[in-house]
């Protein structure tokens, strides 16, 4: 295809206890109007939350794209990319995730890779270093990933039947950051506690008993106690939430981001009721993404 775009959602991890290894993908999003040209690269921002228009070859996208074809020992063919999102940098809602999902996929329409979605996963993950962003911006939905080795397992849930509200606070987190907070053993007590806890949240997601599954979100042991300190707002809208009838709320990846589950057809109610007293906070009512990545061929259009 010489004229297409690319769309990836937005993804949030290490969802309660599923630390490192359960994420969704979010109904915000990344698209790419690619349209292949004579001579040079090209990027242009249509986006307030992203930066200036950049040096094309200097473009994170690019350079995974680029990654990709050096692999194959391949030239990418030049092109204009027009890009839009919605996700915001640096939130927890894994705008890099999305960018390196749309860098390989850029390279495999360019490139006529024809890659499967398992190769696509493990380039993504060898770039990011793990599987639990980039899994969901890939599939879609609710994933559960692992890595064994060098190589990743993984699982996409039944569709989950709940809205989402999510919190997005005007600073950032680092991920270093995030990470330095986080103790660096458990005891087998705990660790044994800790991954019971996310067994039932799964068991409970499956079996469509959100009001288990919340409660089980909101007893990890593994990061959210631990990161709770570097978002002031944690325990207040947590407890909002659960009163305003949200199943569970958690950290969406490594924050500040925060995500509460909420019965389906309240998102909207619940979402206009929480900004009236956090007004500090940019609060939406999503939805899961239960599709992942898309390309469309716009050379008939």
């Amino acid at each position: 295809m010489s004229h297409f775009m690319i769309s990836v959602p937005a993804s949030s991890a290490n969802i309660g206890p599923g630390f490192d290894s359960a994420g969704i993908a979010v109904s915000h999003y990344l698209k790419l109007h690619v349209i292949e040209q004579e001579f040079l690269w090209e990027f242009q921002h249509q986006s307030p939350i992203l930066p200036p228009n950049p040096i094309a070859t200097e473009h994170y996208i690019y350079q995974v794209a680029k990654k990709v074809a050096d692999w194959y020992d391949k030239t990418l063919p030049p092109c204009k990319v027009i890009a839009e999102s919605e996700i915001p940098l640096a939130r927890g809602l894994g705008s890099s995730a999305s960018a390196i999902i749309a860098g390989i996929e850029l390279a495999n329409q360019m490139l006529e890779l024809n890659l499967s979605t398992e190769e696509k996963l493990q380039y993504a993950v060898d770039i990011e270093g793990h599987p639990d962003n980039v899994a969901p911006c890939l599939f879609g939905g609710f994933v559960i990933t692992v890595m064994i080795g060098d190589e990743v397992k993984y699982k996409k849930l039944p569709a989950i039947d709940t809205d989402l509200v999510i919190y997005i606070p005007n600073y950032e987190v680092k991920t270093e950051d995030a990470r330095k907070v986080l103790p660096e053993s458990f005891s087998i007590k705990d660790a044994t506690r800790a991954s019971g806890i996310s067994n039932l949240m799964i068991a409970a997601l499956m079996s469509k008993d959100y009001e288990l599954a919340g409660q089980m979100m909101e007893k990890d042991m593994f990061h959210e106690q631990y990161r709770a300190k570097l978002i002031p707002e944690y325990n207040q809208i947590k407890q909002a939430a659960r009163e305003m009838g949200a199943y569970g709320t958690v950290i969406s990846g490594s924050g500040p981001t925060m995500i509460s589950f909420v019965p389906k057809g309240k998102g909207d109610f619940i979402a206009k009721q929480m900004k009236e007293n956090h007004a500090t906070l940019e609060i939406k009512a999503l939805a899961l993404d239960q599709v992942g990545l898309q390309v469309k061929s716009l050379d008939e259009a």
